[in-house]
């Protein structure tokens, strides 16, 4: 039964099917699918679909079947794989994630045109307007005071009538929760507002951002840029069954609105709440993580329920590269916060969605010119990448060969998660740990953090 939900920002509504607890049937999706892109006014209409790339859980192909008589309608489909700055899907990779054999979309989708956001390449965007610095100034709640910011977008989508996002909502270290209009930046954006964006969020800190609710200073970033774009946004959100196709819920409308009701369903769905504190985390990472870039989520999604001292260990035998599309990050390593902070001006040039990168997996801690730094948990990785390689990007190394799962499942002091990634945990509010009356995902002030 299709509903409507109310969004927190304002009294628009998104339609909605299921909700918290629920998991939908593939025809109740289908036929919900169907009804909002046959009532989406397309007709004769470019449309860009802009569609999540394979570190997210999603059912690409129900609901692109489901779309695809509605946009017969369309004049031209394009859909775009918002890559951020993730590596490029190959032929296979993509009929795999949408549904089509290899080298034959028309076959499934005929008339569809199926691309790669290529940020690489110059040609790959268009500018569609600036942010001056008094409003990032203002939206970033004075994080940010003498930094405009040139808004590029992939010409595909500025090119469109209609772009409609496809993707879900999942707890997230630098927006709060993904979705919506973060599909458009830094999906398929350029890197002036990825970089910028990212290092607000690593001002904030990925442990007070990740899973906080409403309009965070990342997200209202994100909607100012989104409203530059000059076509019409819709978007079709999603919240997942995390590791399945399965789904628990579906909105329809403004990226704006819909997100807004799928974040609320996935802080029910997606966040996980301990009583106490644990020595040690053992996350296993699905292979769809390729390197340690995409596979620092096993960190920052768990690190919240590890006690001061212990010690996060990323299990991926299969990542044998630190990133693929970001090799700086083997020259900065991954730091705190504060260490990039107190030498600012040594840092200040290099990449900042690289800065923030690295913050997001060394987690929270201090720097001073005379202790250096101070970590508050250890970060190990057990993977295919070279033990020297490792150390050298300040994380400790732990080979894989050796990981018994069963013996840590076995340490009562030890919690395993089989599939890390996309739920969070937290310790519940007034446990050990967590002050009673200071809920999780409040955000800290911003003052004396200007970058």
């Amino acid at each position: 039964m299709t509903t409507t939900a109310e969004t927190a920002q304002d009294t628009a509504t998104a339609a909605v099917i299921g909700g918290v607890g629920q998991y939908l049937q593939p025809e109740q999706v289908t036929e919900f699918v169907a009804a909002a892109i046959a009532d989406a006014d397309i007709e004769n209409k470019r449309v860009c679909l802009v569609v999540p790339d394979g570190t997210r859980t999603c059912p690409l192909p129900l609901l692109l079947q489901a779309m695809r008589e509605g946009l017969t309608k369309a004049s031209h489909v394009t859909v775009l794989i918002a890559l951020g700055t993730h590596q490029g899907m190959s032929e296979e990779h993509l009929g795999r994630h949408l549904g089509y054999q290899p080298e034959a979309p028309e076959q499934t989708y005929p008339g569809w045109e199926v691309r790669n956001h290529e940020f690489w390449q110059a040609e790959t965007f268009t500018t569609v307007g600036t942010i001056s610095a008094d409003r990032i100034a203002e939206l970033t709640r004075g994080l940010l005071t003498d930094t405009a910011v040139e808004v590029r977008i992939n010409r595909h989508v500025a090119e469109a009538d209609v772009a409609i996002v496809v993707g879900p909502v999942f707890p997230h270290e630098v927006v709060g929760f993904s979705g919506g209009n973060k599909y458009f930046f830094p999906g398929v954006s350029g890197p002036e507002l990825i970089n910028l964006s990212h290092w607000v969020g690593a001002l904030i800190t990925s442990a007070e951002m990740i899973g906080t609710s409403g309009v965070t200073p990342v997200r209202a970033l994100i909607d100012e840029a989104a409203n530059l774009i000059p076509v019409r946004r819709l978007a079709c959100c999603l919240v997942v069954a995390s590791g399945t196709d399965t789904l628990h819920a579906v909105a329809f409308g403004t990226p704006e609105d819909s997100w807004a009701a799928c974040a609320e369903i996935s802080a029910q769905t997606h966040v996980t709440y301990l009583d106490h504190p644990v020595r040690r985390v053992l996350s296993i990472m699905p292979t769809k993580y390729e390197d340690i870039w995409t596979a620092a989520k096993g960190f920052y999604k768990l690190e919240p329920i590890v006690a001061d001292g212990g010690e996060v260990i990323i299990y991926a035998p299969h990542i044998t590269q630190v990133s693929v599309m970001h090799p700086g990050i083997t020259k900065i390593g991954y730091h705190n916060r504060d260490y990039f902070l107190g030498q600012w001006e040594e840092f200040r040039n290099q990449p900042w969605g690289d800065l923030a990168h690295s913050t997001h997996l060394r987690g929270q801690g201090s720097w001073d010119p005379e202790r250096g730094e101070v970590n508050r948990v250890k970060v190990t990785l057990a993977t295919g990448i070279p033990e020297e390689v490792v150390r050298s990007v300040n994380l400790d190394y732990l080979d894989p060969a050796t990981v018994d799962i069963a013996e840590y499942e076995a340490d009562p002091d030890t919690f395993v998660e089989p599939h890390a990634g996309e739920v969070l945990y937290r310790l519940r509010p007034g446990s050990k740990g967590v002050p009673a009356g200071e809920p999780d995902g409040r955000l800290p002030s911003a003052e004396g953090m200007d970058g």
